[in-house]
């Protein structure tokens, strides 16, 4: 399905791919397929390959058809959460006496699944700045399966160069695992890098309005998609086909979102760079940013992603998260509506103590696609 589509624009594969009017209604739009089993023509007889709706689904066909093409990839599975994907894509290229190398900044969730379950199965790991080469393969052991990097890594919107660590991998004879999560296929395509998987949680700016939770693996490494696939099916953490149809619903908008998105976000920063409260703001369209030039090569622009650190410290902090009106306190990000944490008392709780724990006076902000006059008034009145 995706190499149907190579030649088109992004809107266009986001819009058109994997999406075909149905063919017996012609309905434009993909149907719910809200079944959990298909009838069988005499036993074995499938119609189109379905059988049961946690091995395959064909709204989540039409999904994973289009995240295949958006990414520019062979092949495209959707979870019933990121990680749930992130599970399946350990579990399927590590086993115990396996070592992985994973970005000293990176989301809470992946760092608890790894340090605090994987470990218990006697996988090993090291945390490393993966923006610092050197660092990155000091870091890689002869066991070493998987260098799994976030660009840009949650929170501190650190920038690692995908091409540089692709080649790092596959000298190892490592597999490179891309979380683009921040970045969407929008800005940045991580295969086209050199990546062999690129994982997302649609939750986010896939999705994007807050109304569903999901994941995707997106690969053209055959034999690792089989491997994904198996062990899906065989734990079983698929997406229902309502949460499919909202995911690739809010696909088809990603373009439009992800530039008003960019566009918020630098006027916030130029706001925050203003304030003397303000200590550091974290945000790779800065050309001061240690990773703005790598940034500025592999992505299409910036982001709607804003950290920066409160000069006040901790308790300053958590009383400017409260105080804000217009950006919501609370956690996830990539929706419409602005929103604003403290990582370290939420997201990133289970870093605490760990190599990755994060600032303690560190603001979030996923900025929405909201009037950026109104979200600026809103962050200086709280401020």
């Amino acid at each position: 399905m995706a190499d149907d589509f190579t030649r088109l624009g992004f809107e266009t594969r986001a819009i058109h791919a994997g999406q075909e009017p149905d063919s017996r209604t012609g309905a434009v739009i993909v149907p719910i397929y809200q079944t959990s089993t298909f009838a069988q023509d005499g036993v074995g007889g499938l119609r189109e390959g379905y059988e049961y709706s946690r091995t395959a689904n064909p709204t989540r066909t039409a999904l994973e058809g289009a995240l295949a093409a958006l990414e520019g990839g062979a092949h495209a599975l959707a979870f019933a959460s990121g990680m749930a994907a992130t599970d399946t894509a350990l579990r399927s290229m590590t086993k115990p006496g396996d070592h992985i190398v994973l970005g000293s900044d990176a989301y809470g969730g992946t760092f608890r699944l790894i340090d605090k379950v994987l470990t218990l199965w006697g996988v090993e790991y090291t945390a490393a700045d993966l923006h610092d080469l050197d660092a990155t393969r000091a870091a890689v052991r002869p066991n070493t399966k998987v260098i799994w990097s976030e660009t840009p890594t949650n929170p501190l919107l650190g920038i690692a160069d995908i091409a540089a660590l692709a080649s790092i991998a596959a000298e190892a004879g490592a597999k490179l695992v891309i979380d683009n999560t921040f970045a969407t296929p929008y800005l940045q395509t991580p295969l086209a890098l050199g990546a062999d998987v690129v994982l997302h949680s649609t939750t986010k700016y896939l999705g994007g309005h807050s109304d569903v939770v999901g994941g995707a693996l997106v690969t053209s490494d055959s034999a690792l998609n089989e491997a994904f696939a198996f062990l899906r099916n065989s734990a079983g953490g698929v997406p229902g086909p309502f949460d499919s149809w909202l995911t690739l619903r809010g696909a088809k908008t990603l373009a439009l979102r992800m530039e008003k998105h960019s566009d918020n976000a630098e006027r916030i920063v130029e706001t925050l760079l203003r304030s003397d409260k303000i200590s550091k703001v974290y945000y790779p369209g800065l050309s001061e940013h240690p990773g703005h030039e790598i940034a500025a090569k592999q992505m299409r622009r910036f982001g709607g992603m804003v950290s920066f650190s409160v000069a006040a410290g901790e308790q300053a902090a958590l009383d400017l998260v409260a105080r804000t009106k217009l950006f919501t306190l609370a956690e996830s990000l990539g929706g419409i509506e602005s929103l604003i944490e403290h990582p370290g008392r939420m997201t990133h709780a289970s870093t605490a103590g760990s190599p990755l724990q994060v600032p303690a006076d560190l603001v979030r902000l996923s900025v929405g696609i909201e009037d950026s006059a109104d979200l600026i008034q809103d962050l200086v009145s709280a401020l």
